[in-house]
């Protein structure tokens, strides 16, 4: 008896019920099933009738569903010929019925994949997690499909109240006459309609089918208030406003970023939130550090740390903080640029280019070396090597800021080299960050396919190379046609008012930015260009452009190093901080041993002495380190105890940094130049 009910079940789950297109399929599949049952001959038991009389009320719902269908496919014919309704009521009742329709066939639907559902989990092996592993998956996808289906009918539903409102209000209007008031309140209403359908998008429905779009659980998660009637209200109002935070499964935090109704103004206030946070903060946290007689960049980092995953965890908005911060590297670095003139760039940049050429070369045969010792793959070595290779401009252009630097006939100044050498690192990074795509395909291709990847990276680095040559065209043509007329009319238009000048000076570092980003170049180097040329307008103009630019980039620098902290995790560098500062040791010896080498062997010999200096400055590892690792550690190329390794040894150089800079400062420096530097 078991065996004839369960037969009848599984024939009726077995059918490909689940690929059926229309309702008189379903129908058939369900008298075949009965068909099946009764033609066994088998005594009726009380499951056997449990089966039949389910398979009965089955087929009885679906012609009732169908019998529904025509009803409301007549109802619609005769809404729609009824003249006595108004164009209003008639929208609203039409969609109404093909509301009910859309539900009645989804309904019907969701029956047919629950029993194709059950087919697959009879069919798979229990003991295969890959199977089951899929069907999980598969069963995820039909939930997320019937939800965003479920999700659209709502949105249906609140379109339809919608229209029922504007017949009642039609009705209204129809049984009495209007003011002069109501009349135009009535056009403005209806003006505000057809702005609303202009300006939305509609960007769920037009990316939902776009390939790699993917349907996602989310949570929606409403700011706690204490008082529960208020939080009810204010739940009402974010239902409209969209203010509310988002949560995946993977536990990435969503917030808005455009509104689906553009004509009400919002403000981000877990953001604002963050900044006020900061701000307050770093104020002590650099006192601290002043007292104490460290840079006030490690009260801003402290700052971050505190503020950060591993510390009170108040930052909602890191994306955007870090965004934000991203500023202060470019304001930083246009400031370098503005100390920085061509003429000082014409007489180091052989240096500068030879040096990180050949300090970068030298790392990676290093890491490839070691990588070879402890079995590591090439790929994953090249990678370390070129993160490790990279020094912070920021933190050493922190350093140089406001020196006495002066040129002594036959010298070369110990500045001019240590940032022409950070800014073609700069040009390094971004070298790399192109090529990194290619070294991920690389790391997962047959040694067949190595030739095709070496070619496809030799193209690369000469496509970059083109790029790098119609920068400095560009740059030339803009020193020479365009940059002083420009300053001066800048000067001319801000008597009396610097926000001009402010305005003028910064839309002139975003072309520049915008320039070098489009040609596939370091949108750093564009600021350190925009620098550089406006610098060639003389002494005076930099003196003025620089009191005006100092105060932004002192408060986006803030922001900047709070950033870096948000990465720092104490509890990792306490349990592990024996291994953590014999690697950060030895990264730094290395660093600084390369740098001397190199040095000695591209340096005049009459400016020999530099090197040691020019050595501390680039001893330390890059923080623009945590961008690559992030990327690296996304595609695959490390793992995760590789990225916590580098962000830790990164964190530590940059701390060991000052010190380093300090001892190479007091020995090599003449002392009416230490004081300034220091």
């Amino acid at each position: 008896m078991k065996a004839t009910g369960f037969i009848s079940l599984w024939t009726l789950v077995s059918l490909p019920c689940g690929h059926l297109a229309n309702p008189a399929e379903h129908e058939d599949v369900v008298k075949h099933a009965i068909k099946l049952h009764r033609g066994k001959g088998a005594v009726i038991t009380q499951r056997k009738q449990w089966v039949l009389e389910s398979c009965r009320k089955l087929s009885g719902l679906l012609r009732q569903k169908n019998v529904v269908l025509n009803k409301l496919k007549s109802a619609i014919r005769a809404v729609e010929k009824d003249a006595g309704l108004s164009d209003e009521e008639k929208l609203f009742q039409v969609h109404t019925f093909e509301i009910f329709q859309k539900e009645l066939n989804e309904s019907e639907n969701s029956v047919f994949q629950a029993i194709h559902g059950l087919q697959r989990a009879l069919q798979g092996d229990y003991k295969d997690v890959v199977n089951m592993k899929e069907s999980s998956r598969q069963r995820l996808e039909a939930l997320r499909e019937a939800a965003i289906k479920e999700e659209m009918e709502y949105v249906e539903l609140l379109a339809a109240e919608k229209h029922q409102v504007e017949a009642l209000k039609n009705m209204q209007h129809q049984n009495k006459s209007l003011s002069i008031l109501d009349e135009i309140l009535e056009d403005v209403r209806k003006a505000a309609d057809r702005l609303e359908e202009e300006i939305e998008e509609h960007a769920f429905d037009d990316n939902k089918s776009v390939r790699g779009v993917n349907f996602e659980a989310v949570l929606r998660v409403e700011e706690d208030e204490a008082n529960s009637k208020r939080n009810a209200s204010k739940r009402e109002v974010e239902d409209d406003l969209g203010l509310s935070m988002l949560i995946d499964s993977q536990n990435n935090q969503y917030i808005l970023t455009k509104p689906r109704d553009s004509t009400i103004p919002r403000a981000d206030h877990h953001f604002i939130k963050d900044i006020v946070t900061i701000g307050m903060l770093s104020l002590p946290c650099g006192w601290l550090c002043t007292t104490i007689g460290l840079p006030t960049m490690f009260g801003y980092i402290i700052c971050g740390v505190l503020l950060g995953p591993s510390g009170l965890n108040s930052i909602k908005s890191i994306v955007q903080v870090e965004t934000l911060g991203e500023f202060g590297v470019f304001f930083t670095l246009f400031l370098v640029g503005l100390e920085f003139s061509p003429e000082r760039l014409r007489k180091v940049w052989k240096i500068s280019v030879q040096g990180p050429c050949y300090m970068t070369v030298l790392m990676i045969a290093f890491g490839l070396l070691w990588g070879h010792l402890l079995q590591i793959r090439p790929t994953q070595s090249v990678f370390i090597s070129t993160c490790l290779s990279l020094s912070s401009t920021p933190l050493v252009s922190r350093f140089l800021a406001g020196s006495v630097r002066g040129d002594k006939e036959g010298d070369i100044d110990y500045s001019s080299v240590l940032l022409g050498m950070l800014v073609m690192q700069d040009v390094q990074l971004g070298l790399f960050i192109a090529v990194m795509p290619t070294l991920i395909q690389a790391g997962a291709s047959t040694y067949s396919s190595i030739f095709k990847e070496i070619l496809r990276i030799l193209i690369l680095i000469g496509q970059i190379l083109f790029s790098l040559a119609a920068v400095f065209l560009i740059c030339l043509v803009i020193k020479t046609y365009l940059i002083g007329p420009y300053y001066r009319k800048l000067h001319a238009e801000s008597k009396g008012n610097k926000e001009i000048l402010i305005l003028g000076i910064t839309a002139f570092i975003f072309l520049m930015l915008t320039i070098t980003e489009l040609l596939d170049v370091s949108m750093e180097l564009g600021c350190f260009l925009a620098g550089a040329l406006i610098s060639s307008q003389g002494h005076m103009v930099t003196e003025e452009i620089m009191s005006c630019i100092e105060p932004i980039r002192d408060f986006l620098a803030i922001i900047f190093f709070a950033s870096i902290g948000l990465h720092v995790f104490p509890t990792f560098v306490i349990y592990e901080l024996t291994v953590l500062l014999f690697l950060t040791l030895s990264v730094v010896i290395m660093k600084f041993v390369l740098a001397v080498l190199v040095l000695s062997l591209i340096l005049p010999k009459t400016s020999q002495y530099i090197k040691w200096i020019v050595s501390a400055g680039l001893a330390q590892v890059s923080e623009f380190s945590f961008v690559l690792g992030s990327r690296a550690r996304r595609a695959g190329i490390i793992s995760r105890e590789v990225y916590l390794l580098i962000l830790s040894v990164t964190t530590l150089s940059l701390l060991l940094a000052p010190a380093l800079w300090r001892a190479a400062i007091m020995k090599c420096v003449p002392r009416p130049e230490r004081r300034s530097s220091t």
